[in-house]
């Protein structure tokens, strides 16, 4: 499983629950269709998509850029991208994914029937914080889509919300599981008898559940309210009268900035040197400062050993600096990143690969001039965090230690805005204004 630390061999012991993977296909009169499959693992990958496109259309009359594959970002998980140190992949497990993925479109594919699809959106507040910023934004817009059947009979219900899933981490680091997602998910098909339910994560680079509910005897409490309010808001969802499906699938580019010589290093120096003394002396100040969300509780992961600790935050800094000291030359300018846009009637769907901070996620939402968009993360590919001015400035987690354990450099102040210009310049075009 992935996340939560570095080589940890934190392999599965026990299932909480299945991990799933769900697909809803809609299709319009003119025969037009798009695809939404919500996969229970932590992180995607650009290969992994590509391989369920490749079946989903060798095996349904989907085309590749109308399939959008969103991630729960689950740390109960495996993950499909890479994470230096933080979990391996396991290629026959994400082929067995993939396969999963494409049979589930097949088979929404094949059940398809005439529908009505219902739309609205509520307000989540209260709950969630964002952890890299004291009293910064988050995005407590919770949207819904239902679909019934001519006779009214319950179909499909999409909610998407914008949180990490560590409800459940600490109770069982070796527990599969979908963590409060998976919650919602049962509790919405209970509620709603014959409906199929499929959790979309959207903008939680930056957010979580309230540290009160990961791991105590509250940790049932985001699921319900995610339950609660996806409900009230499917109570007053609107018909989607507007007809027609879409999809546009583009690339953008995302500036990233070099290492420097001086930085990879100070990190290789201090590594060599934990790893060949033992010394943790001022483990806090150098690398480990950035290697998890909180540091100071690392050691836990670790049996309570800060020995332990400093020594795997010393070898993923070596491994790290042997590896890009003999390209830093030859770093590129910045990455490619797929961005989607998807319509059904006037309800909207913006997609990416990021870890996005909810300052992005925010100012998509004020410049797109409808009120049900889907804001998705984890999407069709992985790029790590894609961090604010404000956590570039700090020199946090998420600006210097993603790109890091991702393989990449780190983005700059240019690079969310340019993903932020992409999505909208994809709304634009599947709306028929680009």
């Amino acid at each position: 499983m992935a996340g939560l630390g570095y080589y940890l061999s934190r392999t599965w012991e026990r299932v909480r629950d299945n991990l799933f993977a769900t697909a809803l296909v809609v299709t319009d009169d003119a025969g037009h269709s798009i695809a939404l499959v919500a996969l229970d693992l932590m992180y995607n990958s650009s290969g992994l998509t590509g391989r369920i496109r490749e079946l989903a259309a060798a095996g349904t009359g989907l085309s590749r850029a109308s399939v959008c594959v969103n991630c729960s970002h689950t740390h109960s998980a495996p993950t499909a991208g890479f994470i230096r140190g933080g979990g391996e992949r396991d290629e026959t497990y994400l082929e067995s994914v993939a396969q999963a993925a494409a049979a589930a479109m097949a088979e929404a594919w094949g059940a398809r029937e005439p529908a009505r699809l219902y739309a609205g959106h509520a307000r989540l507040d209260g709950m969630t914080f964002n952890r890299a910023q004291p009293g910064g934004p988050t995005d407590t817009h919770l949207g819904v889509v239902r679909a019934e059947s001519a006779a009214g009979r319950p179909l499909a219900v999409l909610v998407n919300f914008h949180s990490h899933c560590t409800a459940h981490l600490e109770v069982d680091l070796r527990a599969v599981g979908r963590d409060w997602p998976g919650e919602v998910v049962e509790q919405l098909e209970s509620a709603l008898p014959g409906a199929v339910a499929m959790y979309l994560q959207g903008t939680c680079g930056d957010v979580n559940f309230r540290r009160e509910f990961n791991g105590t005897d509250r940790r049932f409490e985001p699921g319900r309210a995610v339950t609660r309010v996806a409900l009230e808001a499917l109570g007053h969802a609107r018909l989607v009268s507007v007809g027609g499906v879409a999809a546009v699938s583009r690339k953008v580019f995302l500036p990233t900035r070099r290492w420097t010589r001086e930085e990879v290093m100070r990190v290789r120096e201090e590594a060599l040197h934990r790893l060949e003394t033992g010394d943790t002396t001022g483990w806090l100040e150098g690398l480990a400062r950035v290697c998890v969300n909180q540091p100071k509780r690392l050691p836990l992961r670790y049996g309570g050993s800060v020995a332990k600790a400093a020594a795997a935050i010393a070898r993923f800094g070596a491994e790290w600096t042997e590896e890009v000291l003999p390209g830093l030359d030859r770093q590129p300018p910045g990455v490619e990143a797929e961005v989607q846009a998807l319509r059904i009637g006037d309800v909207y769907v913006a997609a990416h690969p990021a870890e996005l901070f909810s300052s992005f996620g925010l100012n998509l939402r004020r410049r797109w001039p409808h009120p049900n968009l889907l804001v998705l993360g984890y999407s069709n590919g992985s790029i790590g965090y894609l961090p604010d001015m404000v956590e570039i400035h700090r020199g946090g987690y998420a600006a210097l230690q993603s790109p890091r354990f991702t393989g990449q450099c780190p983005f700059t102040a240019e690079s969310g805005p340019a993903l932020v210009s992409g999505l909208s310049a994809a709304l634009a075009e599947v709306d028929g204004r680009g």
